[in-house]
């Protein structure tokens, strides 16, 4: 086993152990909650904006370690960015993040939040930007 592949791994673990942004997100622009019904992993993503951009992002929810720690990622991925630059994310994007090889399966569990995201923002653009979702 290589040693980047046993960083990333090590990385996981320690996002799945002990989660970054991980609860409830008083005052919130966009909430959105969704699960993938394969594993029963369960996200509920939150984002707080200012000037247009992700001023805090934190995620609630249970699934397997690639799940939640790619949930816990994102929400440092996306600090900071756009609306914009979070509706360019996408697979691609959390495979370099989480920077182990998956499977189709594992896909899924890997790309619950940023799904989970862009559908909360999706419904966030179609009220017009007003209120939580």
């Amino acid at each position: 086993m290589s040693s980047v592949y046993e960083m990333y791994q090590k990385q996981i673990m320690e996002h799945f152990r002990s989660p970054k942004n991980k609860g409830p997100l008083l005052g919130a622009h966009i909430i959105h909650k969704d699960s993938n019904p394969l594993c029963s992993d369960e996200i509920e993503f939150a984002v707080r904006l200012e000037k247009g951009k992700v001023a805090e992002a934190k995620f609630d929810g249970k699934g397997c370690a690639i799940a939640v720690s790619s949930a816990s990622m994102l929400t440092e991925r996306v600090h900071h960015l756009s609306l914009d630059e979070i509706r360019a994310l996408n697979k691609d994007d959390v495979v370099q993040m989480v920077g182990v090889p998956l499977t189709p399966v594992r896909m899924k569990c890997a790309t619950l939040a940023l799904d989970v995201l862009q559908k909360g923002l999706k419904k966030h653009d179609e009220s017009g930007g007003k209120g939580r979702q």
